[in-house]
């Protein structure tokens, strides 16, 4: 069985990582240090299919976190724009390991479950810098990708010790990767140790809340169509 880890290198200009209360509109100020959601998403850019699920192992921040505030017009839901504020993170560049593991909700693609598959071409899009555009929080945020070594090279944070955030948004439990009918948000106390945060898995994170009922459209023979 071949290795199913990743490790790349993410950077941008700006970022903004929020979290599910202040994501939905107003004045937005990111966190100080990217969510394991945000960075799971930057993965699935990279290569996803639904035969996998993708698991944030840890993340390095490289650069020094500063953050910058924006004049932006966001477009009201009742139409017409507002005038607000936006903090962004500025100038990050961040290491991240991840691993895929196979998506028990989807028995229907077990005959997919090819490890060697999947991470040759997970590798392959990587070294391409992803098969979608990157975005650092936001869609506004571009970022770009590549392949490196978890731990290569310098870190403004390398002997600065154990950091604490305070407890923060962690992701989401979706329905289509988790046995459930509730779309749930997740949070964990943060934890820096020189520069370095290591993600508890999902289902370790004790302190959860559940937002709506969501069901998880079932594919059948029916509702798939053959490309040919």
């Amino acid at each position: 069985m071949k290795e199913n880890s990743i490790e790349y290198r993410v950077w941008g200009s700006n970022a903004l990582f929020t979290d599910p209360i202040t994501k939905i509109g107003g004045e937005k100020s990111t966190y100080q240090i990217p969510t394991y959601e945000a960075l799971k998403g930057i993965t699935q850019s990279i290569y996803w299919k639904p035969t996998i699920v993708w698991v944030i192992d840890k993340v390095r921040i490289i650069n020094k976190i500063r953050t910058e505030s924006k004049n932006v017009k966001p477009i009201c839901y009742s139409g017409g724009n507002d005038l607000s504020i936006y903090t962004y993170l500025r100038d990050v560049e961040y290491q991240v390991k991840a691993h895929f593991e196979w998506n028990m909700q989807r028995s229907d693609l077990e005959g997919d479950r090819n490890e060697d598959k999947h991470f040759d071409i997970a590798k392959r899009s990587l070294a391409k810098g992803g098969r979608r555009d990157i975005f650092l929080g936001a869609r506004e945020c571009y970022g770009y990708v590549e392949p490196c070594k978890f731990g290569e090279g310098e870190s403004f944070y390398d002997n600065d010790g154990e950091f604490s955030f305070g407890m923060m948004f962690h992701g989401f439990d979706y329905p289509t990767e988790n046995p459930t009918e509730k779309l749930t948000a997740r949070f964990w106390n943060a934890k820096m140790n020189n520069g370095i945060m290591d993600f508890p898995r999902p289902e370790t994170c004790t302190v959860k809340r559940e937002i709506r009922n969501y069901s998880a459209k079932k594919p059948t023979v029916k509702n798939v169509e053959s490309e040919d």
